[in-house]
This record gives structure tokens, sequence and C-alpha cells, in this order.
């Protein structure tokens, strides 16, 4: 359920961060996938798999028929999340929820998505609900931040209204958000979006609630 145009996405930065405002080392955080097993997980196992340690979505062989999402069982409101992940395949599209619910007898997830893919990176885009982009990084900042079909680390810090993303160290989004009305707790989730053949993976997923 997707998408408006790449253009709404708002110019934040282009330049590197100081060394203060980069995301400090992995002390104190505790892995939410094990490397081996959907522990802690839940979601459509026909579409998801655990290979050489990492979560896999999707096939390279044919088209991902809808959108998929594999989502904790727990919920989190204020933490920091780190995560390592690839795409594979041409036009290839993913995303990781946060602050999010499964949408009751769909396939589909509500809530705030930092998104992956082309023209998408870096980018929040509101899922399911306000269907939009929220804050976003320059066209020329999305072009040059991810290493193309190689591992890549996603940092994601929600703390009361503000949400900050970073992809390999290069800040996209600081956003506030000033709807009141809009849950600032929810599950996480790793998706594959439909469409042409691809694949997802995630790796190394880890947290720290605030």
């Amino acid at each position: 359920m997707r998408r408006m145009p790449a253009l709404l996405c708002v110019v934040l930065l282009t330049g590197s961060l100081s060394a203060a405002d980069k995301p400090a080392e992995d002390e104190g955080f505790a892995r939410l996938f094990d490397g081996k097993t959907f522990a802690g997980w839940e979601g459509n196992l026909d579409v998801f798999r655990v290979e050489d340690g990492a979560i896999v979505a999707g096939s390279l062989k044919e088209r991902v028929p809808r959108n998929e999402f594999l989502c904790t069982k727990k919920e989190y409101a204020d933490f920091e999340l780190r995560l390592k992940f690839k795409l594979l395949g041409k036009g290839a599209n993913a995303g990781v929820q946060i602050r999010s619910q499964r949408i009751p007898n769909h396939h589909e997830m509500i809530g705030y998505q930092p998104d992956l893919g082309d023209g998408w990176w870096g980018c929040l885009y509101d899922e399911s609900r306000r269907r939009r982009v929220l804050a976003g990084p320059s066209k020329e900042v999305r072009a040059k931040i991810v290493r193309r079909d190689d591992w890549n680390e996603y940092t994601i810090r929600c703390q009361g209204p503000r949400i900050q993303l970073w992809i390999n160290g290069q800040q996209t989004v600081d956003y506030t958000e000033d709807d009141a009305s809009i849950p600032q707790k929810g599950l996480i989730g790793l998706q594959i979006h439909g469409g042409a053949p691809s694949e997802a993976w995630y790796k190394d997923v880890r947290i720290k609630e605030l």
C-alpha cells in the first residue's frame, strides 16, 4: 500500500553528523534475533526464512505476491534499534516497522516505517495510516548512502515524539510527531514489499530500551 512521489521526501541533511551526534557503540543492547530461530517473532513463515544467520524474505525466482511482515511479539515505546540489511533484486523494496500494529484479519501493518528501496532510502513513511512520507533525506543523499547488494546498518532511535534515523552513520531523519493521537508504542516488524522478484535480508537485530 504505497506510495506518494519520492519528491515529497524532506531535505534534512547533506553532510555527516558531528561525532557528538552519532550513535554510540553497542553497550547495553540486547539481541532480538538469535541468528537461528524465530523465537520472539511471528509472521508468514512461507515468506520468511533463516539463512546464513539472517532473516530472509522474498525470492529472486518469483514475484512477491503482497506486502508481508515478520514482527516481534513484544511492544516497544522508547528505544534505539540497530540492524543490518541488504536488498537484492531490481526494484527491491522493504522497510522496518516501528511503534506499529497488525491490522486485524489482514496481512498489513499500520504505523511508522523507516523505509528501504530506491527512492525511499532513509525516509520515514507512515504505513497504512497517513500513507505518506513524513520526513527524509534529499535525493542526493538517498543516492549515495547505501552499499548496493551488500550489508548496510540502520539505526532507529525513538524517544517520546522524536524519531531519528541513520543509515551507515548518516542521519536521514529527525522527526517530531505533532499529532498526539498517534500511538508512540507498538511492535517492531521487518517487511518485504510486494512486487518484482526480490529479497530483503536482515541480521544483527539488537535493541536498547530507553
